[in-house]
C-alpha cells in the first residue's frame, strides 16, 4: 500500500501569510505493469505528468519533465517563462534518450503554482494534455483545466455529449503533449486566492474511475489531504484501476490579509487557455 503523508508550510505573501497543506501519491494500478506517471509536490509547484509511448518511453518522458520542473521549483523562480524553458529542456532530454525513439513518446503535464510576485498572491494552473486540475470552492467542484484530447474537441463541437465521451474509443488520444519532436506551450489560468480552497491535481487514471461528484465526495469526507488522497486512490483501484493513478490534494487555509482579489481577477468559472506570461 502506498504510504501517504500530509505536508504543510506557512508561506509569507504580500499582506499576510498562507497556510498550505498537501499530500500526493502515485500507483501503478491493477492493469499496467509499469507506472508511467510521475509527480512533484513541493511549494510553490504541484504537478502531475502522465507518460505515454513504448514500453519505457512514457516513463522516460514523464520522469524527464518532472525532473526539470522540480529543479525549477528548487530554484525558487516559477513563472510561465521559466516553466516553458524547463519544458523545452525536457523535450531535448526526451529526444536524446536512447530508449525514447518511439514517435508516440510523450507526457502530459498539469499542475498549479503560487505566484507571489505581485501585490497579491495568485494561483496559476498549467496544462498540456488530459491530466486535470480541479478546484473545490464554496461547496462546488470545478474542472479548471481543459483537456487536450480528441474527445474533448468532439464535445466542444457538440458532436459528443459528456456522457458519451466517458466511454469513447478515442478516450486515450490526446492532441497536445510534451514529447521529443516538438515544443509546446501550456494553457494557463490565473486564479485568486481564497481561504478554504482545495485543489486536486490528477492523471486520467483517477478520472477514468471516479466522477467529479465522486472526487468531491471523498474530499468532503476527508479534511486531511493524505486521507483524501488515500480514499480516492483506494476507490479508483476498487473501481478497476485500469491505468496508472496519480493524485495531489492541496489545501489553502487562513490567508491573513490575502483574501480574494478584486473582480478583475480570474476565478474558477472563467474560461481556460489564457496565458499570464506577459503580466
Amino acid at each position: 500500500m502506498v504510504d501517504v503523508s500530509t505536508q504543510s508550510r506557512t508561506v509569507p505573501v504580500p499582506g499576510g501569510e498562507l497556510e498550505l497543506s498537501w499530500a500526493a501519491a502515485t500507483d501503478t494500478g491493477r492493469r499496467r505493469e509499469v507506472n508511467q506517471d510521475a509527480v512533484f509536490a513541493a511549494f510553490p509547484l504541484f504537478v502531475v505528468a502522465d507518460g505515454m509511448g513504448g514500453h519505457v518511453g512514457g516513463e522516460i518522458a514523464s520522469a524527464s519533465t518532472i525532473e526539470r520542473l522540480s529543479a525549477l521549483a528548487d530554484s525558487g523562480t516559477v513563472t510561465p517563462k521559466t516553466i516553458e524553458k524547463a519544458l523545452a529542456r525536457a523535450v531535448k532530454d526526451i529526444a536524446a534518450h536512447p530508449e525514447a525513439t518511439d514517435d508516440g513518446t510523450g507526457t502530459t503535464v498539469t499542475g498549479v503554482f503560487l505566484d507571489t510576485s505581485g501585490d497579491a498572491p495568485h494561483w496559476v494552473t498549467l496544462n498540456i494534455g488530459d491530466s486535470r486540475v480541479y478546484l473545490v470552492r464554496d461547496g462546488a467542484i470545478v474542472q479548471i483545466t481543459t483537456d487536450h484530447s480528441v474527445v474533448q474537441e468532439l464535445v466542444a463541437a457538440g458532436r459528443l455529449s459528456p456522457e458519451e465521451a466517458e466511454n469513447h474509443p478515442y478516450g486515450n488520444v490526446i492532441t497536445r503533449a510534451v514529447g521529443p519532436s516538438e515544443g509546446v506551450t501550456p494553457d494557463y489560468v490565473r486564479l485568486d486566492v481564497a481561504d478554504g480552497d482545495r485543489f486536486v491535481i490528477c492523471s486520467d487514471g483517477l478520472t477514468k474511475e471516479l466522477t467529479d461528484y465522486g472526487i468531491r465526495h471523498f474530499l468532503d469526507e476527508n479534511p486531511d489531504p493524505a486521507d483524501a488522497v488515500t480514499a480516492m486512490l483506494d476507490a479508483a483501484l476498487e473501481n478497476g484501476g485500469r491505468d496508472n493513478i496519480t493524485v495531489i490534494v492541496l489545501d489553502v487555509g487562513h490567508p491573513q490579509g490575502a483574501g480574494r482579489s478584486d473582480d478583475s481577477e480570474r476565478g474558477p468559472d472563467d474560461d481556460a487557455g489564457s496565458s499570464p506570461a506577459d503580466d
